[in-house]
């Protein structure tokens, strides 16, 4: 079966609205022998003629005032959605947002961001999600709107990424630790016991690099797949903690932070989004809330 040319609806649209083919062929400024090919073509296509002689003049058959406001229609909406995308009426916005991230980061920044979207879109919902891994999958097959994380040489190309914020790793202990008093030196800090957060299960990283750097090892009594998990042993524990700053700054009151005594570099937290959302002005709108909130 043959495709229909939907290019013909607009002609059959300022046809039937003009009732005249030298009036619709200026509007669509065409010859006169070309509109009259174009009404010839839409007769065939329908099996009806759509404008018949009366007079000096043509009227409708009653075929074509049937289809009159259905073509209209039509073409109205293929307008709206062939037109770039407009400001969108926020308190009228429903819609559901899944956002992938660590504990920590919704622990730490997810309060804001609802109070954020709830005055401005009461209609709107966010769906928060664990991010076990960088798998990209779930941005690409839409399951997935806007994540966070550490871009790094393993994330995917096609991606789009927007700084949110700068970071860096400190260590935490519980109040009245000895490490909550003098000076932090990579000798004290390595000989204490160690939480270790690694979402794949790993026991070393790159703390534990610098302090080879340095001749020093440090013992790692356990490992979790969380910075909130972390500060929940340390606070209750000996054990030492090391964790993101702004990630987890309000996940640490009354636990005691220090500036680890090692040569880290500060990393960048950033949303990431598949480019099929880059003109839908609710995620752009989503991605401002994101921005605004990380950046106080």
């Amino acid at each position: 079966m043959s495709i229909p040319d939907l290019n013909l609806l607009v002609t059959l649209d300022v046809l039937l609205a003009e009732g005249s083919v030298a009036r619709a062929a200026r509007r669509l400024r065409l010859s006169p022998s070309a509109m009259s090919r174009a009404l010839a073509r839409l007769r065939d296509t329908l099996g009806d003629p759509l404008l018949v002689r009366a007079g000096r003049g043509l009227v409708p058959t009653p075929r074509a005032l049937e289809l009159r406001e259905r073509v209209a229609q039509l073409v109205q909406d293929a307008e709206a959605v062939l037109r770039p995308a407009t400001q969108i009426d926020l308190a009228q916005l429903v819609r559901t947002f899944t956002l992938r991230s660590s504990e920590g980061f919704v622990e730490n920044f997810g309060p804001a961001l609802i109070a954020r979207i709830a005055e401005q879109a009461p209609g709107v919902r966010l769906h928060f999600m664990q991010k076990p891994d960088k798998d990209s999958t779930p941005l690409r097959n839409g399951t997935v709107d806007l994540e966070t994380g550490v871009v790094d040489p393993d994330t995917s190309p096609e991606l789009r990424t927007q700084a949110l914020f700068r970071d860096r790793f400190v260590g935490v202990v519980r109040a009245g630790h000895p490490l909550s008093r003098g000076e932090i030196t990579p000798a004290r800090f390595a000989a204490g016991g160690h939480i270790y957060v690694s979402r794949r299960g790993l026991d070393r990283g790159p703390i534990d690099d610098a302090l080879d750097s340095l001749g020093l090892t440090r013992e790692v009594v356990t490992t979790v797949a969380g910075f909130s998990t972390a500060l929940a042993l340390a606070r209750a524990s000996e054990l030492i903690a090391s964790v993101p700053e702004r990630h987890t700054a309000s996940l640490r009151d009354g636990m005691h932070s220090f500036a680890l005594p090692l040569p880290l570099p500060a990393f960048t937290v950033a949303m990431l989004w598949h480019p099929r959302m880059d003109a839908d002005p609710a995620h752009r709108w989503l991605r401002g809330c994101l921005r605004e909130v990380c950046g106080r």
